[in-house]
């Protein structure tokens, strides 16, 4: 078990805010989140999933009936996109999250 202290040595961030966060008292961001993953040492997912096994987004409960991505041509594409990501080595999948911030930011 990780100590605030050594997440702090880890991340980078201050152990104020991780006390912060681990006490809900505030929200951290995706960046933030990425920071205590690789400080954890998990994929990402775990951080919001509890069991053992990956999500299947396929049988994720969406809000407001939006079932984007859950079926049909969307659910293939998004459950291709997951096979994909989770066979890929964690510092790939950085560098693609990477990537697509900087996009997403240019638009």
């Amino acid at each position: 078990m990780l100590s605030q202290g050594d997440i702090e040595k880890r991340t980078g961030l201050l152990r104020c805010y991780i006390s912060r966060v681990e006490n809900n008292h505030t929200v951290p961001s995706v960046d933030t989140l990425e920071k205590l993953a690789r400080a954890l040492e998990v994929p990402m997912y775990q951080l919001f999933h509890a069991g053992t096994a990956s999500p299947d987004v396929r049988k994720l409960k969406l809000e407001d009936d939006d079932d984007w991505g859950v079926t049909g041509k969307d659910g293939a594409y998004i459950s291709q996109l997951a096979k994909a990501l989770s066979q890929m080595t964690p510092e790939d999948r950085n560098l693609l999250f990477a990537v697509a911030r900087k996009v997403s930011k240019h638009k």
